[in-house]
């Protein structure tokens, strides 16, 4: 039976985490502490990867949000749109015809959409975050999951 983990945890830090892009930086939770921390993935001490290998159970690395991560929650956005010029040209920049620019380039002339779609993001994050640690049996004391 796994071992049920109420820790303390800053729920920005792991928003963080989950919301990072950058695939030089791994994040990881401390599950005995509830602090999350980063480091380089070309971090030069030994020491500290061997630490990270020996407590795996604890160190636990937070998947950060990739490609596919991109891929689902604009999918999950376009599906919502209603203007129909809207919706063919972000349908055709999802599929990678013509591209007419950058998502965050054409929702600046909707920041009604620009909204939806941050909402959008907020809600599939936190979401991961919740089958994350519920994966994990860690269980944020004081957090409103």
């Amino acid at each position: 039976m796994a071992v049920m983990h109420e820790v303390e945890i800053v729920w920005d830090d792991l928003l963080d985490g989950f919301e990072n892009t950058d695939p030089e930086i791994v994040y990881f939770l401390d599950r005995d502490t509830g602090e999350v921390f980063s480091v380089p993935v070309d971090y030069e001490d030994d020491a500290f990867w061997e630490e990270v290998e020996n407590n795996a159970d604890q160190l636990l690395p937070i998947p950060g949000f990739d490609y596919e991560q991109e891929r689902l929650l604009l999918h999950e956005f376009i599906k919502g749109v209603t203007n129909e010029k809207l919706k063919m040209i972000l349908e055709r920049t999802f599929v990678g015809k013509l591209p007419y620019g950058r998502l965050d380039e054409i929702l600046s002339f909707y920041p009604e959409e620009m909204e939806r779609l941050s909402a959008l993001k907020e809600e599939l994050v936190s979401d991961r975050v919740r089958h994350w640690l519920e994966e994990h049996d860690i269980y944020p004391s004081g957090l409103q999951l």
